[in-house]
């Protein structure tokens, strides 16, 4: 879930930032179409935009948990914001922060008064902890150590938002291999957190992915097909094709299992189309296909 492209800003102190008159951004030669755009939406919005990311954002591309993949209404709102004729370099947090209700009614009227309560600020032992669970600095235990953590923090600090979901999801996906049930008890629940709020319909179509993977494994085919058919929609909108050709994948493969072949034909090759772009080569692609029918309760394996 890490980005491939660097903005030089990432490489020094944005804080220490006062005037920005020049960026690069650089992007491996060796990724997917889908993932050479991701990169372009979030590196050249940062660019224009705020340079930081926000984990408490939802509906957002800038937030690390890189759910979204390319910019949002949100994302545009926040763009036309930062270049609003109010606003000017050199002004201090207090004057910027006087003028934005001002901005915001103007750019944005339908948004006024609809606003879904302050959230706190993330904790820096929160973002450490979530770090070390997706980075590869240290021990596979280490990272699952971490993403303990991050759930326990989240939990204490009382945040019952896309912070704790994050943070469940990444132990889910930890936890896969060396704790099964620990890892469908922790996408289901962060699948309710996310599914209750109509800003992380996508994120729990990633969750979704999860429990659709574990329900094809455990030869609850009907389940399977459901899980995917609910979040098709919200995915193909969102125009995640890695996403979506994992589902349709996870779809055929349970078609195949009912005996409607057909069926699953017509769904494969849909998802081999989004797969070429989400994936890119066909190596990656047929790695995809592996994985998926890897699944099946023929072969036993564990959900991705």
């Amino acid at each position: 879930m890490n980005s491939a492209a660097t903005d030089v800003v990432s490489l020094v102190d944005w804080t220490t930032l006062r005037t920005r008159d020049r960026m690069a951004i650089f992007i491996p030669g060796d990724v997917a179409p889908q993932e050479v755009r991701d990169c372009l939406h979030e590196e050249v919005a940062q660019s224009l935009g705020p340079l930081n990311d926000l984990y408490r954002l939802s509906d957002s591309v800038f937030n690390d948990d890189n759910f979204h993949t390319v910019l949002t209404g949100f994302d545009m709102l926040i763009l036309r914001t930062f270049y609003a004729p109010e606003l000017r370099s050199g002004m201090t947090r207090a004057q910027v922060a006087a003028k934005l209700p001002g901005i915001l009614a103007r750019i944005n009227p339908s948004g006024r008064n609809k606003g879904g309560g302050a959230r706190g600020d993330t904790s820096r032992d929160w973002i450490n902890s979530i770090e070390n669970a997706l980075g590869p600095k240290i021990s596979s235990s280490g990272r699952r150590a971490a993403a303990k953590r991050a759930v326990a923090i989240a939990r204490r600090n009382g945040w019952n938002d896309n912070r704790l979901a994050f943070s469940l999801f990444a132990q889910g996906r930890l936890t896969l291999s060396s704790d099964p049930d620990l890892a469908l008890a922790s996408f289901l629940q962060s699948g309710t957190i996310y599914a209750a709020s109509g800003d992380t319909q996508l994120h729990a179509a990633h969750v979704a992915m999860q429990l659709a993977a574990f329900a094809l494994s455990a030869g609850d085919t009907e389940a399977a097909i459901g899980i995917v058919n609910q979040h098709v929609a919200i995915v193909e909108r969102a125009e995640n094709a890695a996403l979506l050709a994992t589902l349709l994948m996870v779809k055929a493969e349970a078609l195949d299992l009912t005996d409607r072949a057909a069926e699953a034909r017509v769904v494969r090759t849909e998802a081999l189309g989004w797969a070429r772009y989400g994936f890119g080569d066909d190596r990656s692609v047929r790695a995809r296909v592996s994985e998926i029918a890897a699944l099946s309760p023929r072969r036993g394996r564990l959900p991705l």
